[in-house]
């Protein structure tokens, strides 16, 4: 694959950055001798294509008590889509860190499985994907519990680190257009009109509510 004068930019000026954080997530390995690799291939899974976030947004839109939410995670997961899959990941056209054969990427990844991905790598969709939803769901939601939701975030983006799919300045570009997406999101969400939060996606039975003798 041939890299574009930014993805050569990119991993000039981030080269000792990317370096020096993959190697410390890559101790999780060394420490747990492969023991995380299965738990972090999961949450990996869990952002493939954005199938399981998109979905979950969706189901949260169906239901009245939760639509806000849902609203809200499908307009964050659009917005992030449409920056980092339909435009900086093909301006950029960075290639995978696994691609550099004589690189520490390459060692780390043979280690950790040899996963592979078919698109470009800056950002990170996966971790765009995460903090777009869950970004949401955090400002939304009550604080002591909504935190929660960007521990997934980050947990996505150690993923996928660890597994070396991805740089960490993927990640962390990945973190911020997510993160933009989110609170973009928000502010929209806000200005929809009432009555779509107020609509009855699923009707109850008539006469389900009373009670039988």
């Amino acid at each position: 694959m041939i890299e574009s004068a930014s993805a050569i930019w990119i991993n000039s000026f981030f080269a000792a950055f990317d370096a020096g954080i993959t190697t410390a997530v890559h101790q999780l390995y060394e420490f747990g001798g492969g023991f995380f690799t299965p738990f972090f291939e999961f949450i990996s899974l869990l952002g493939k294509g954005g199938i399981f976030l998109i979905f979950l947004s969706l189901l949260l839109t169906v239901y009245k008590p939760t639509r806000r939410f849902g609203t809200a995670m499908c307009l964050g997961l659009a917005l992030g889509a449409l920056v980092t899959n339909c435009c900086l990941k093909i301006i950029i056209a960075r290639a995978r860190p696994y691609t550099h054969t004589d690189s520490i990427f390459y060692q780390f990844w043979q280690m950790v499985g040899m996963h592979t991905e078919s698109d470009k790598s800056f950002p990170s969709g996966h971790t765009t994907a995460a903090f777009g939803a869950c970004v949401p769901v955090f400002l939304l939601g009550k604080k002591n519990i909504s935190w929660t939701a960007l521990l997934f975030g980050v947990l996505m983006g150690l993923a996928r680190i660890y597994l070396c799919v991805h740089y960490p300045s993927d990640v962390l570009a990945g973190f911020l257009v997510g993160t933009l997406a989110g609170c973009c999101a928000v502010i929209i969400a806000a200005r929809i009109p009432w009555k779509w939060y107020e609509m009855d996606f699923i009707k109850k039975p008539k006469g389900a509510h009373e009670c039988s003798d």
